[in-house]
């Protein structure tokens, strides 16, 4: 069985790429009643932050030719109070290589269940803006 149902309309902006994934994600995230803003790309991503502001973003390591964590710099710009969780296969070499670039943001490597990913997020959530 997967987690209890989350106690607010939380907003999580969900960028992945890959449909698949994204779909897969989605799908447990609102199986729970989390609210959820689905894109496949940085333009949709930014044009979604018009119409509302995230509680959340869960982002891949990358996205389109494009690293994550650039992503979700440059959204988190646009809306400050957004927490980041980044999923994925980060390895200890680019904590290395990227540490201010990772700075402030929750790193989720694979593999994960769903209830994996749904505890993550709860945690992610509960944490100070």
């Amino acid at each position: 069985m997967i987690a209890s149902q989350p106690t607010n309309k939380t907003t999580i902006l969900l960028l992945i790429s890959d449909h698949i994934m994204l779909s897969v994600t989605q799908e447990v995230l609102q199986s729970i009643g989390y609210l959820v803003l689905p894109t496949d790309n940085l333009g949709t991503a930014v044009d979604r932050l018009t119409e509302s502001t995230p509680d959340l973003l869960i982002v891949r390591t990358y996205i389109a030719n494009m690293p994550g964590h650039e992503a979700a710099k440059y959204l988190r710009s646009r809306c400050p109070g957004m927490r980041v969780l980044i999923l994925g296969g980060i390895l200890d070499d680019d904590r290395l290589e990227y540490p201010e670039a990772l700075a402030g943001f929750e790193i989720f490597p694979k593999p994960y269940s769903a209830a994996q990913l749904l505890e993550k997020v709860k945690e992610v959530l509960a944490t100070p803006k």
